[in-house]
């Protein structure tokens, strides 16, 4: 069953991707909630989106916020988008704490989003979309444990799905991985990589054309919500369904 996207959350609203799919989810008639920290941001968001768009500042990962926010505005779609930013360096340059900073708020804000989503439980006929990564599928040897922080945010994904099911609630859970990008977090990524290969930054991104860029993300989100698959790989040529 389909339901109209009437209530929307998309976490780490308040720049790249996340704004971009927030703009789309306005542009298509769906009141959206934006969750991220920075509340100057979102006012921000807010003023260029209009009253469609209700910022909610506040921590991503925090268990209370989300279960409130669920229950409180009982949304149809949720897009966790929030991360963040990697430390980049070789794995024996890492301290545990670098290593793991994707660990604490990536996975951890998918897996609260997510649990809150099948506790409370959301309508039937919702959606939840987690933007995963491409490091999930291929590895990123510069940036500590995003690769694996990502590849659990797609377990946690596929189970909820199987949870989903087997409680006959009629929740759909997709999982994204987006190609590198120069753009917000990857331009770090991209300029890691450029140093390890030796090559400078302008070479580096010419490998990645066509470059992804957060219009196609945020009409890439509408259109999973749309399709049949519980997985995508994005690209600058768009959606491409992972088989498993």
């Amino acid at each position: 069953m389909s339901v109209p996207f009437t209530t929307a959350v998309v976490t780490g609203a308040s720049r790249g991707f996340g704004r971009a799919i927030a703009a789309a989810l306005v542009a298509a008639g769906t009141h959206t909630l934006g969750i991220a920290r920075d509340e100057q941001e979102l006012r921000a968001v807010q003023a260029d989106l209009g009253n469609a768009f209700s910022p909610i500042p506040g921590d991503a990962t925090d268990e209370t916020l989300a279960q409130n926010v669920i229950h409180e505005h009982r949304p149809t779609l949720l897009v966790l988008n929030a991360g963040a930013t990697p430390h980049m360096a070789p794995v024996h340059h890492q301290t545990w704490e670098t290593f793991t900073r994707n660990w604490q708020v990536d996975t951890r804000h998918v897996f609260t989003w997510i649990r809150a989503a099948l506790r409370e439980p959301l309508p039937p006929g919702s959606v939840v979309v987690t933007m995963s990564s491409g490091a999930a599928l291929g590895g990123s040897p510069l940036s500590g444990g995003y690769a694996s922080a990502k590849a659990a945010s797609r377990y946690i994904s596929t189970y909820a799905n199987d949870e989903s099911t087997r409680a006959d609630l009629d929740i759909r859970f997709v999982a994204l991985f987006p190609q590198l990008t120069p753009q917000g977090a990857g331009s770090t990524g991209v300029d890691g990589y450029a140093a390890r290969e030796g090559v400078d930054r302008d070479t580096f991104i010419a490998r990645l054309q066509p470059i992804l860029t957060p219009d196609q993300v945020a009409k890439a989100v509408m259109e999973a919500t749309r399709g049949n698959a519980a997985e995508y790989r994005l690209t600058g040529t768009g959606l491409h369904q992972i088989s498993r």
